[in-house]
């Protein structure tokens, strides 16, 4: 064989390689899928593909994507948090009490990221040093933190946000322009916060560590993994995303109410889930996390303006996560196989 003839071989097979590689990841198929839903909304209305629309859908996904990022982190290692909604909750309350009563944002902004760090970290003791388990520790700080929101709130409606409301109201709701086009904060932060997960993920020890525990986590105690110390910081990491997804809503809606963030667990589980991770632990990608959460918004999006009652948005969502759990079952038998 001539090197010309073994060069040739060499280049099909490394594109046969990559394409078969490319095939069998989740997220490829749940980015196609987003890319089609977005082609077919704009062929069949009018009012998809608008800019106004565009920034509406961008944003609202963001803020599911921030807190889905950290919940993909916990997924790795075999855990779950319920309790990011609730969480969410707690940083506005803060953000909201602080500022109402005439403090600065630059107070009520650390303030609101140390009440969630706060949760994440009993989250974690519990979870790693005391061995509960964690969707029974998650579920019960579900409950509790969002009735100290209550407490703190008297259940009632806040929507004056002292002298820097201006502020808060522009880093949760105002865009940067970027080539003519406006792009909502929450998204830049979004993409931020994505690309420091993704670099943790894929080059640091922490990351290493959260794909050992979640592969095998007796193997890990074994090799000297700090599993405990790991577990803390991975319910603190997941709090933080949510304690910033808190004080960005807040600013967007400009008030805050006791049902900020309910339900937002389901949505956030699934977007990881449709995302490609893996609820058994040891696989999941902070891209695949922002993905998923893009197909959830573009579904429920799509419905409202194709007339659809948005209660059938349930119905999809789960119908993708189920779809999307087979596909890592059936991979995962393949492998074996």
């Amino acid at each position: 064989m001539t090197d010309a003839s073994l060069q040739k071989a060499i280049n099909q097979q490394t594109h046969t390689t990559f394409g078969s590689w490319l095939v069998s990841r989740q997220i490829f198929w749940v980015l196609l899928a987003a890319i089609l839903a977005v082609l077919a909304m704009s062929l069949l209305t009018k009012t998809f593909a608008t800019p106004n629309n565009l920034f509406n859908v961008t944003r609202n996904f963001a803020f599911v994507a921030i807190v889905a990022i950290g919940m993909t982190a916990v997924i790795i290692t075999g855990g779950i948090d319920l309790s990011v909604g609730s969480t969410v909750l707690i940083s506005a309350m803060t953000t909201t009490v602080i500022m109402h009563a005439g403090l600065p944002i630059t107070l009520a902004i650390p303030g609101s990221i140390a009440a969630s760090l706060l949760v994440g970290a009993i989250n974690g003791t519990l979870i790693a040093i005391a061995g509960m388990p964690p969707f029974v520790v998650t579920l019960g700080m579900m409950s509790i933190a969002r009735s100290i929101g209550m407490v703190m709130s008297n259940n009632a409606l806040i929507y004056e946000f002292g002298p820097d409301q201006k502020i808060l109201f522009a880093l949760g709701g105002g865009s940067v322009p970027l080539f003519g086009l406006p792009i909502p904060n929450p998204v830049i932060v979004m993409i931020v916060l994505g690309m420091f997960t993704a670099f943790a993920l894929r080059w640091t020890r922490w990351g290493r560590h959260l794909f050992a525990i979640g592969g095998n986590e007796r193997a890990a105690i074994l090799t000297g993994v700090p599993v405990k110390a790991v577990k803390i910081s991975v319910y603190m990491f997941v709090a933080l995303c949510a304690g910033i997804t808190g004080f960005l809503e807040a600013g967007w809606l400009g008030s805050v109410t006791t049902g900020l963030g309910s339900g937002m667990e389901l949505t956030v589980i699934a977007a990881t889930v449709i995302g490609g991770a893996n609820l058994a632990g040891g696989s999941g990608t902070a891209l695949g996390a922002i993905v998923g959460a893009a197909l959830i918004e573009i579904i429920r999006n799509s419905l409202t303006l194709l007339g659809i009652s948005t209660f059938w948005q349930g119905t999809f969502v789960g119908g993708f996560i189920i779809l999307a759990v087979a596909f890592d079952r059936l991979r995962n038998t393949d492998i074996g196989d």
